[in-house]
């Protein structure tokens, strides 16, 4: 008979618990903003790349359009970007950054830096975690689908 593996023993289970604390973590500190964490990720990707269009922001998050959509819909009725179709294909929405959104970004980046600082973590320390999730979501994409039937 195979010993079963404890719960506390699982990885899956680890990074789920810190997910939810992140998900706590941060739907506290963005809070005074009205942001949600993928509303803030959006606006991350939006501060560091520039205009971009709704497939690319997709990508760049590893989300797809169905979740996007009424995202910026959002975003965009609380005046944190603007959407317009491509004036060279219609079929293409191009995403900006408001005005709101590039006077709060400073503001934004301090709070939720100070946040962070919470963690008490060493730059050293947080980069070696960091690679190390890393890792484990490229090995967890390497795997096709059909390994586990």
């Amino acid at each position: 008979m195979v010993d079963p593996i404890r719960l506390d023993e699982q990885l899956c289970f680890s990074i789920y618990k810190a997910q939810k604390q992140f998900n706590h973590f941060y739907a506290q500190a963005l809070s005074q903003y009205k942001l949600t964490y993928p509303q803030y990720i959006t606006l991350l990707s939006l501060y560091e790349h520039g205009t971009m269009s709704v497939k690319e922001v997709g990508q760049t998050l590893d989300l797809d359009s169905g979740t996007l959509t009424p995202l910026m819909k959002r975003l965009e009725k609380e005046g944190w970007i603007h959407r317009k179709r491509a004036k060279d294909d219609e079929r293409r929405v191009q995403v900006s950054l408001s005005k709101k959104a590039e006077q709060m970004r400073d503001e934004i980046y301090t709070h939720v830096g100070s946040c962070m600082r919470l963690l008490d973590l060493d730059k050293v320390n947080y980069n070696a975690i960091k690679d190390q999730v890393d890792t484990v979501d490229e090995k967890l994409s390497a795997i096709p689908d059909d390994a586990l039937m």
